[in-house]
């Protein structure tokens, strides 16, 4: 007993407190764990995106350094997108009818995991938050990634034009943006042969 006294004052923890500590650390595990809202699963966002009977393919695209830039002029946004991209492409009787891409950004100190899907035109058809780990209250509603619906990589997907802002949210709307236009920029790419524009 007298060794165990000793080897807890040696290590810093007093014997007699570690439980308390551990009960601490649980407490707080939770209180993080508890922020971290996820509200779909990425096989319950492909099954909105892809109803059945359309076949879903999962696909990976390596990006080189210059078609990164392109999709970062494309997109004007300052976040590249990574260089191993996987992606999600449906067809139904040879046709592709959507490919869904899955974007994960920093919001304000936390991330947010969203799917956008992007129709045979190139334009958004769906966004869908699949997690959201800053505090709900910047979350906004559905009925506002539903304005994404049809917008095409121009002018007017933009905050001070074709999508409305949100108030309380601003970061949100901007770093939701920022992904719609990157994942939109990336499609471009891709469906180009991933060969950058010169």
């Amino acid at each position: 007993m007298q060794r165990e006294r000793s080897m807890s004052r040696k290590s810093g923890w007093p014997f007699a407190s570690r439980p308390l500590a551990l009960t601490l650390w649980a407490m707080l595990a939770g209180v993080l764990f508890a922020q971290a809202k996820v509200l779909l699963t990425q096989q319950e966002a492909l099954r909105l995106a892809f109803p059945e009977g359309v076949a879903v393919d999962r696909r990976t695209a390596f990006l080189t350094d210059a078609q990164i830039a392109e999709i970062q002029h494309l997109a004007r946004c300052e976040s590249p997108p990574e260089a191993l991209i996987a992606y999600y492409v449906g067809s139904k009787g040879g046709q592709t009818v959507g490919t869904a891409y899955f974007d994960t950004h920093l919001v304000r100190t936390l991330p947010e995991t969203i799917m956008v899907l992007v129709d045979p035109k190139g334009e958004a058809e769906r966004v869908e938050v699949l997690s959201f780990q800053e505090p709900e209250d910047y979350l906004p509603l559905p009925r506002w990634y539903a304005q994404f619906a049809g917008r095409a990589l121009d002018d007017e997907l933009s905050l001070k034009k074709g999508i409305h802002p949100v108030a309380g949210a601003t970061l949100t709307a901007r770093a939701t943006m920022d992904a719609v236009r990157r994942v939109l920029a990336l499609h471009r790419v891709i469906q180009a042969g991933a060969s950058p524009a010169r």
